[in-house]
């Protein structure tokens, strides 16, 4: 299955078009993980009648440049007909015998450079000379190879690229037009396969979502079984302790010190990896609000990749049992906390949501949890409490909190006096305005009054 559109890429096609349009030849990087669309983005872009394309695969340099030699004689006849000792020898001479500019896209370039490390080098001098009469696009699903072969300060590619994108994943607001879903249903699904395009096309073969998951995550046979494996070892060098950090992350330790105890290492052996996995967009660190987040000392970890968290919640830890085939057994155990699961999503792109956004006529920054010990007149002796949106405008005249449940219905009426009286004790709150607002599932009862919302405007 294929999405029927080209989902929200327009700004990317639209630069990278752009960029292609410019005077001069353009050198352009595209890259971003395994499965965003890279490729997809390319070859909607790349003219079929005189642009190449060439994936390169895990074989030896000689073999590669002949396959390569293959896709170029499909423009320059005969080209594949000679053996070319080198890459140097190769691209100079299509360069020569070219008649007119063109683009070429050199996808997976990390396994060109594998097979050839002095690769980068021939692009730099080729590049500097500025004698190639084509546009060249490097792209690559490792995000660690690609920033060694054209990032890192050491690598001949670096600051040569005309044009950098980097593929992010598809907002959930694109999940209902694709789903043909109401916004309850989408948030459900985003929870599940995050905005990656290509679990979208793999979970719309399926009638159910329920079905998507027992055959593409519960069935050990399943596509996605090993996913995150797949993905950690394009990126990874100990994927046995990445895996180990994500399953106990995944599972609910969420402090530094209690994920190194459960990992059997000190905090100091796991700084690296952890950085790492927040690198690559699959773990998020959160400080609470209103602390700065390089000194904090209170952050926590989440999987912040929406498949790796539903992977390490409920298929890693049962793997014993799918290989026995009880996929329904295992799905009970989803059942039981889907409602849960998806709440935490909801509570994320509800931050989402109210960060850089005007809610009743006021502008807020950025939006995250906070979490400590207040004293109020119920309590005066201290209570711990979260909440779970509090942002500041950017006057910083206002405080926005707010609360989020997905659950059934609530009472806004109750919900509202308990912020309310935690609102007057918070530390960060004195001077300022007090905004509260509800992000609930369903319409709650006493809504009258209160700023609501809901999925479908969360997703508007």
């Amino acid at each position: 299955m294929i999405l029927k559109e080209f989902v929200d890429r327009e700004k990317d096609k639209n630069r990278l078009q752009s960029a292609l349009k410019r005077a001069d030849c353009q050198f352009i990087v595209v890259y971003g993980r395994r499965r965003i669309g890279k490729s997809s983005l390319i070859k909607n872009v790349l003219r079929a009648d005189r642009d190449l394309y060439f994936l390169s695969d895990q074989t030896s340099e000689q073999n590669q440049r002949q396959l390569f030699a293959g896709v170029i004689a499909t423009y320059i006849e005969g080209f594949d007909k000679l053996q070319y000792p080198d890459w140097e020898t190769l691209l100079r001479a299509m360069n020569n015998q070219l008649k007119g500019r063109l683009t070429i896209c050199l996808d997976e370039f990390p396994y060109m450079v594998k097979s050839c490390p002095s690769l980068p080098s021939v692009l730099q001098k080729l590049l500097n000379l500025r004698i190639l009469k084509f546009d060249l696009i490097l792209c690559g699903s490792s995000q660690q190879l690609m920033y060694d072969c054209v990032f890192d300060k050491k690598s001949p590619l670096y600051g040569l690229a005309d044009e950098v994108i980097k593929l992010a994943p598809i907002p959930a607001r694109y999940v209902m037009d694709v789903f043909d879903c109401d916004a309850e249903q989408a948030i459900t699904e985003y929870a599940i396969w995050g905005g990656i395009p290509r679990y979208w096309e793999l979970r719309k073969d399926y009638a159910t979502c329920k079905q998507a998951i027992q055959a593409l995550l519960l069935d050990t046979q399943g596509i996605l079984s090993e996913e995150p494996q797949r993905l950690l070892r394009d990126d990874m060098r100990d994927t046995v302790q990445t895996a180990t950090l994500l399953s106990i992350i995944g599972n609910g330790v969420s402090k530094m010190s209690e994920i190194a105890s459960r990992a059997g290492k000190n905090a100091n052996e796991i700084t690296e990896p952890l950085k790492k996995l927040r690198d690559l967009g699959y773990v998020r660190r959160e400080v609470p609000f209103d602390e700065n987040e390089r000194n904090s000392k209170k952050g926590i970890y989440y999987v912040e990749d929406n498949l790796f968290k539903f992977f390490y919640r409920f298929v890693a830890p049962y793997a014993s049992l799918l290989e026995f085939g009880a996929v329904d057994a295992v799905w009970r155990v989803i059942e039981l906390q889907m409602t849960s699961f998806v709440g935490e999503c909801w509570e994320n792109l509800c931050r989402k949501y109210v960060s850089g956004n005007v809610v009743e006529g006021i502008l807020y920054d950025k939006a995250s949890r906070w979490w400590g010990k207040v004293f109020t007149d119920d309590c005066p002796e201290g209570e711990m409490v979260e909440l779970d949106v509090v942002t500041q405008s950017f006057d910083k005249k206002h405080i926005l909190i707010g609360e989020c449940k997905w659950t059934g219905t609530e009472d806004a009426d109750r919900l509202n006096a308990r912020l309310q009286s935690i609102a007057k004790a918070l530390p960060f709150a004195k001077r300022k305005q007090i905004h509260i607002v509800f992000f609930t599932r369903v319409e709650p009862l006493h809504a009258e009054g209160k700023t609501i919302f809901l999925p479908k405007d969360i997703l508007s």
